[in-house]
């Protein structure tokens, strides 16, 4: 009968938002876990890091990260709240080192290459290629809080409330930063033309 529980709560580990109160004496599947979300945490790091490469190097360090600290996982949030908390920290810290403010990285053709679906013209996916290299160098030159916010926000679809626990800020005051967000995009996007 107790491994039968066992089993459910490691299947649980499966659906997107799992509960992870109470496994800190068990082990979980990490792999389960890795498949729910590493897709989402990747799309957050190559946002906020620009370069494919070093996400996938944020991926698997989050993860561990993740792995290592579940135990101090408080359910107070959802697991991919915690985790986009970890990987926010993560890319911050990342772009803090030495070595990568001497990198200088391109835009990379793969991030836009599945944005078009096969039935478009060739018109319509220059169009959307364009428009999303616009979109990305307009978001490269707004302050880092603000493109953390927007991609947060757009991007991601979370809500005031999961945005304010995930940046530890009161939801005035991410409805304040958004908005002030919103504005300086807005006010960049035509220069990036």
């Amino acid at each position: 009968m107790a491994d039968i529980a066992q089993m459910s709560e490691i299947t649980e580990l499966k659906r997107p938002e799992l509960d992870l109160t109470g496994l800190k004496t068990r082990s979980p599947d990490l792999a389960g876990l890795y498949e729910a979300h590493s897709r989402y945490v990747f799309y957050l790091a190559l946002r906020l890091l620009g370069d494919p490469s070093h996400a996938e190097d944020v991926v698997h360090d989050v993860f561990i990260k993740a792995f290592r600290h579940l135990h101090e996982f408080r359910g107070e949030a959802g697991v991919r709240t915690w985790l986009y908390r970890i990987t926010i920290n993560h890319c911050q810290n990342f772009l803090r080192r030495w070595q990568h403010r001497n990198v200088i990285c391109t835009d990379d053709e793969a991030v836009w290459n599945n944005a078009p679906s096969s039935s478009d013209s060739p018109l319509r996916v220059l169009e959307i290629k364009e428009l999303g290299q616009r979109i990305q160098r307009t978001l490269e030159y707004l302050p880092e809080e603000y493109r953390l916010l927007l991609l947060l926000v757009a991007d991601e679809q979370l809500s005031y409330e999961e945005i304010a626990r995930l940046t530890e800020q009161s939801i005035d005051a991410v409805r304040g930063k958004l908005h002030r967000a919103r504005k300086a995009f807005i006010q960049q996007f035509p220069k990036t033309a």
